[in-house]
């Protein structure tokens, strides 16, 4: 559909894109996706943490990563029980309320409380509310083969959804602008790992969540005109220390949180907003595209607390990501009642303490607003590296 969902950014400088960037990011209205409906389009919905988007933008319709919002719990608090983390809750909150209107929805079995978000929405909605099965077993000689189907079952009912066809020629022509997507992206964070003084961690974040909100299309336009922008950027090097942050996979930090920890540290890789950075290479156009969708997931993929691939152990991945990226010291965030992160934290402290590597424990949730405690403890173990 040729509609330009976010205008106004061309042509300015670098720090007022960011901020216009910054200011669609932060409204809990979702403005792309309301004038994306007012135009005729269809939505579909899907929760963290990986979800072939592609498939959806084959139909023409918009994918829109569900990743929760800071709003007030009006409607939602009443369909779960206490304990659980914030983005079950106030994702639902933005179909309730208003604020999103979907044609779609899909969740996925990575913990507890995911699992169930398709039948609790699905008592809510009369849109289909599904659940994609990504395979447990991505070491099986089988999960290419049972992945590949489980995607031919979503294709046929976004088919259904969008009533327009899903041709292994339009997987073909996605499967094209989410490379260059993708391939944007990895710019992105290579200029982050090599020269971070260029762009601010939560800078960088806002261009990639950007990503969840607009056509891809759209989203390439504007990393294809900031990227050189941040490369030319007038900015000096800080002394600041190199660490990565681990814990970002589903649940997101709020954004003033980020910002925090940019003011003390360079934060040179990351998993915030994982699923979107997921695949780490192209996805072959040739041949059937959604067995290549589906290897690609299985074989050319990141890592995160909820796969379990017996070839990327978490504390190993860590280990990578520290080295891989020349960090000294790492960030191990979890959110708030997040069963998969808060296990890890206790692997990732283990491992980190017998490789002798200095690291920061923290918790977040999404609607936190004050950051003062965070940032005084932050600045004492910044310091404590530094001198």
């Amino acid at each position: 559909m040729a509609i330009k969902l976010f205008q106004g950014w061309q042509g300015k400088s670098l720090e007022q894109i960011l901020t216009l960037c910054r200011d669609l990011l932060e409204d809990t209205n979702f403005p792309t996706v309301h004038q994306w409906r007012e135009a005729g389009g269809k939505v579909v919905g899907h929760f963290q943490v990986y979800f072939p988007e592609e498939i959806v933008h084959a139909a023409g319709a918009l994918p829109f990563k569900l990743r929760g919002a800071p709003v007030d719990l009006r409607h939602a608090d009443s369909h779960f029980g206490s304990y659980l983390c914030s983005i079950v809750k106030t994702t639902l909150e933005l179909a309730l309320g208003g604020r999103v209107k979907l044609d779609m929805f899909v969740t996925h079995p990575i913990c507890d409380a995911a699992r169930n978000l398709a039948g609790v929405w699905g008592r809510n909605f009369r849109f289909p509310c599904q659940i994609l099965y990504l395979p447990q077993n991505p070491n099986s000689r089988h999960s290419v083969s049972y992945l590949r189907d489980e995607y031919d079952r979503l294709r046929r009912t976004v088919e259904e959804v969008t009533g327009r066809p899903v041709t292994d020629e339009s997987l073909q022509s996605s499967l094209g602008v989410f490379n260059e997507n993708r391939a944007l992206l990895r710019q992105l964070y290579a200029i982050k790992r090599e020269r971070p003084w260029l762009i601010a961690t939560d800078e960088a974040y806002v261009l990639v969540a950007l990503g969840g909100l607009l056509p891809r299309e759209e989203h390439n336009e504007l990393l294809r005109a900031v990227l050189p922008l941040v490369e030319t950027r007038p900015s000096k090097r800080q002394d600041k220390i190199r660490v990565i942050f681990e814990g970002g996979f589903c649940e997101q930090p709020p954004l003033d949180l980020i910002r925090v920890i940019s003011q003390s540290c360079y934060v040179v890789d990351d998993d915030l907003l994982i699923g979107l950075r997921w695949i780490l290479d192209d996805v072959p156009r040739e041949g059937d595209p959604l067995r290549n969708l589906a290897h690609a997931y299985v074989e050319k993929s990141s890592y995160s607390p909820v796969q379990h691939d017996v070839r990327k152990p978490k504390e190993k991945m860590l280990l990578e990501r520290l080295r891989s990226s020349g960090a000294t010291a790492a960030i191990i965030g979890a959110a708030k009642m997040c069963e998969p992160g808060l296990e890890e934290q206790v692997t990732y402290a283990r491992t980190l303490d017998r490789e002798g590597i200095p690291y920061f424990v923290t918790e977040f949730e999404e609607g936190m607003t004050s950051f003062d405690n965070l940032e005084i403890q932050l600045e004492t173990f910044v310091e404590s590296i530094l001198f």
